[in-house]
């Protein structure tokens, strides 16, 4: 992966903290839903409740679409990253607590409030979901302009 793209990609994954994931239903549709995310270089974790749609869909076929992008009065200026992924459930209690320390600091305007409220990794699932494509999206580059990356 060229760096200069990497680092395109790395810095629109820390401007934003919500993204559009869509998981398999066993039925075959589509099901996109929005999260919350942190990220660690190009993985990104999510979490849902271990009972929700999302992670029964994530049980029957871990692979996902995702969007991360923002809204732009300017046609020419919009950016974001859509990726084809693999979402694996954290099964590690100490790397679950990591995410979990970690989601609050996507929130610095918070620093000042009482701590957002986290659950325990015991009441909650974590995501760690793996890129093998991610697309980044640049107008400014040229109408509709994409720059297509394998990892």
């Amino acid at each position: 992966m060229d760096d200069a793209i990497r680092r395109k990609i790395l810095a629109l994954l820390d401007q934003h903290r919500i993204m559009t994931i869509a998981t398999l239903r066993p039925d075959g549709w589509p099901q996109a839903t929005t999260v919350g995310y942190v990220s660690e270089d190009l993985v990104l974790y999510f979490l849902c409740g271990p009972d929700s749609q999302k992670a029964r869909n994530l049980a029957h076929d871990d692979r996902v679409s995702l969007t991360i992008d923002h809204d732009s009065s300017d046609v020419m200026a919009i950016t974001g990253l859509s990726m084809a992924a693999h979402a694996k459930a954290v099964e590690d209690r100490t790397v679950a607590e990591k995410i979990l320390r970690m989601l609050p600091l996507k929130y610095p305007e918070n620093a000042a409030a009482p701590p957002i409220p986290m659950p325990s990794p015991d009441d909650i699932r974590i995501f760690r979901v793996t890129p093998t494509v991610i697309s980044m999206l640049d107008y400014s580059k040229g109408f509709g302009h994409t720059d297509l990356v394998t990892c």
